[in-house]
C-alpha cells in the first residue's frame, strides 16, 4: 500500500465558517432502541465547510454548478509548494523556488502558507494575488488549492483571484491542512459530492505517494 495522507480538517460542531455563514449543525432523527434499529442524523451545514471545492457558481450567476463539472481536475498528480509566512498575498516569487528547475509541474498545485493551521476563524488568512493565479495556468495547472478558508482576502468584495480562476477555467479546493506535507509531488484524491444546484461540496482531501 502506498502512504496516504489525509489533508482534511475535521468538520463538527464548531468547525470555522465564514462569518455569517451556516455553522455546522447535526440532529438525531432515529436513534437505535427498542422500536428503532439504527441511528440516523439529519446534518445542517455550509457547503464552504472543512476541506471544500468551490464551483464556479459561487463566483459567477451563470457558473457551473459543483455536480456539473468535471471530476479529472480533482484526481492526480499534484504539487505541494510551501509558502509559509509570505504575508497576505502569494506572489508568485513565493513559489518560484518550487517549480522553476524543478520536474515538469503537475496540473494541481496545493500551498501550504500555515506553520500550524487554525482551529478557528482566520480575518488575516493569506490569499493568492491573482496574477500568481494567471503564472500558474500559464503553466499548465487546472486546479489550485491552499489551506486557508479563500484564495481572496477574507475582507475582498471583488474577488479578484476567484475571477481569475474563473477567467482561466481552473478549480479551487479550500481549507486544506497541510502541517504535515513536506514539499514534493504527490498524487491528489479530493473527489466533490454530486451536488447538482450547490455552489460549493465538501471534499475528503487525501494525498497519496506517486
Amino acid at each position: 500500500m502506498k502512504p496516504l495522507w489525509d489533508i482534511s480538517p475535521p468538520v463538527g460542531p464548531g468547525a470555522p465558517v465564514f462569518p455569517g455563514d451556516a455553522e455546522y449543525e447535526q440532529q438525531w432523527a432515529w436513534s437505535i432502541g427498542p422500536q428503532c434499529p439504527v441511528n440516523v442524523s439529519t446534518l445542517r451545514l455550509s457547503p464552504h465547510t472543512g476541506a471544500h471545492a468551490d464551483a464556479p457558481l459561487h463566483y459567477h450567476p451563470g457558473g457551473a454548478s459543483i455536480g456539473a463539472v468535471a471530476l479529472d481536475p480533482y484526481l492526480g498528480p499534484c504539487r505541494v509548494i510551501h509558502a509559509i509566512g509570505r504575508g497576505l498575498l502569494l506572489q508568485w516569487c513565493d513559489l518560484v523556488h518550487a517549480i522553476d528547475g524543478r520536474s515538469p509541474l503537475p496540473p494541481r498545485v496545493l500551498v501550504r502558507t500555515y506553520a500550524q493551521a487554525p482551529d478557528r476563524w482566520d480575518p488575516n488568512l493569506a490569499a493568492f494575488d491573482p496574477r500568481t493565479i494567471e503564472a500558474l495556468a500559464d503553466r499548465g495547472v487546472r486546479l489550485v488549492g491552499i489551506d486557508t478558508a479563500s484564495i481572496d482576502p477574507a475582507d475582498s468584495k471583488d474577488l479578484p483571484s476567484h475571477h481569475a480562476v474563473l477567467r482561466r477555467d481552473l478549480r479551487v479546493l479550500e481549507n486544506l491542512v497541510l502541517d504535515q506535507i513536506p514539499e514534493g509531488d504527490y498524487e491528489l484524491i479530493a473527489l466533490p459530492l454530486k451536488l447538482v444546484a450547490a455552489d460549493a461540496s465538501p471534499v475528503r482531501a487525501v494525498l497519496r505517494a506517486l
